[in-house]
């Protein structure tokens, strides 16, 4: 399959792998409710961070199954920054989820768990066009979490500026390699319309099982009770779902998925990535990128 041309995707996005970032994610001071002191969403966003190594290492994979099969220079080009970047990303969540370690948190046996689902079950059983679509289905999730957490100021307004800087970078590479599993998916690998949407529903599924079964762990080991654990759930289902919440607010991009001519690339870009570009680039400080990302919101 020939690599898209640019003037069919138009909103189609470079990938530059970046390495080395220092958020400062090993300092003290960093509170255990770092958004805004809020429990449910730091939770929400630590129990997130949990789940990275293992699936990126799983895309990775996935994504290198039908790497040979591809021709294109421009597209064998963006699979190598799509990998490079995914390591990336699994070397700096392992970095915060040192500090969720140093707070109680038995991170190994969650990576474990979640190990066992990914690898031992999806990639041992499933057919690799099925994960590959599982991927580009995920691929999908993180690329427009990147609008939910910045495209208005108010979601991470109160956040731990470091925190915030590590959201902010990888939201920003989401949304440039988005479309890197979709054509694989759609090319080499021949996967349906029905297959695509089989996988996003389980990933769907996936995700919203998983963060609420990692969070409410990581609630019991802050000591919370049953009692204050409902508050907690309801107040954060109502955060999540209202429509100017995390999810409500980019329920359009999300069931975009299920058009049958859809492609990531047909959708806009988080307007402030080049508001983070400019900045990572004139700074080379990724907090300082971060806090440039945050400030465009509305």
């Amino acid at each position: 399959m020939p690599y898209p041309m640019d003037d069919l995707h138009p909103h189609r996005q470079n990938i530059e792998a970046r390495e080395r970032l220092d958020f400062g994610l090993d300092a003290p001071d960093i509170p255990r409710h770092w958004l805004a002191g809020d429990a449910y969403k730091s939770r929400f966003f630590d129990a997130l961070s949990t789940m990275f190594p293992v699936g990126e290492r799983f895309f990775m994979e996935c994504v290198r199954d039908f790497r040979d099969q591809v021709q294109d220079p421009k597209m064998r080009e963006d699979i190598r920054l799509f990998i490079r970047q995914e390591g990336q990303h699994t070397m700096v969540h392992n970095q915060y989820n040192a500090r969720l370690k140093r707070q109680g948190i038995d991170v190994e046996m969650i990576l474990r768990r979640h190990d066992a689902w990914m690898f031992g079950f999806q990639r041992r059983h499933l057919s690799k066009r099925y994960t590959l679509a599982l991927t580009a289905a995920m691929e999908h999730l993180t690329a427009i979490s990147a609008h939910a957490l910045f495209d208005r100021r108010g979601t991470m307004d109160g956040a731990d500026p470091r925190v915030r800087a590590m959201y902010a970078w990888h939201a920003i590479e989401e949304v440039e390699h988005r479309a890197v599993a979709f054509d694989l998916m759609q090319g080499p690998a021949r996967v349906g319309y029905l297959l695509r949407c089989l996988a996003m529903l389980e990933a769907l599924l996936t995700f919203f099982v998983m963060i609420e079964a990692i969070s409410t762990y990581m609630h019991r080991r802050d000591g919370t009770t049953f009692w204050q654990r409902m508050r907690l759930r309801t107040a954060g289902a109502w955060w999540v779902f209202k429509p100017s919440g995390f999810v409500g607010s980019v329920a359009g991009r999300l069931l975009a998925w299920f058009k049958p001519g859809f492609h990531p690339d047909h959708e806009p870009a988080m307007p402030g990535c080049a508001v983070w570009t400019e900045a990572w680039r004139r700074t080379a400080d990724p907090v300082a990128a971060g806090d440039a990302l945050h400030a465009a919101g509305i």
